[in-house]
């Protein structure tokens, strides 16, 4: 029985692809969240984007992924996005557990827009 697979394990393609799916999902993720930011998706540094995309690829990994399509990403607002970098800092760190923090940065993501207008005195 000859294959034509040069020495790879189905459990190494299983790998590779899961990891390519990661890279297109967030991928997506991160061009809705350009979008909804308009103009303030330029405040972001390349290593703040860079950390967005880890992130954004941990919480791929932790949620259903029936469910990831349909996240909002495109409402997070700069301040949405500084709090996902701050939990992603603490996940890097592991300064608590992990889930707690995956939940966390679900939470901003699921959350509704917050209201931007002044509140009567």
């Amino acid at each position: 029985m000859g294959t034509n697979r040069p020495d790879v394990s189905d459990e190494d393609l299983g790998i590779r692809a899961f990891k390519l799916q990661k890279v297109k999902a967030v991928e997506r993720a991160v061009q809705h969240i350009r979008h909804g930011l308009g103009p303030s998706w330029g405040e972001l540094t390349t290593e703040e984007i860079e950390e967005l995309e880890w992130v954004l690829g941990e919480v791929w990994a932790y949620v259903a992924h029936s469910d990831w399509d349909g996240l909002p990403f495109g409402r997070l607002t700069l301040r949405d996005v500084i709090k996902i970098l701050t939990l992603g800092s603490q996940l890097r760190r592991h300064a608590r557990s992990d889930i707690e923090i995956l939940r966390e940065v679900r939470a901003v993501i699921d959350a509704e827009a917050p209201y931007e207008g002044t509140v009567a005195e």
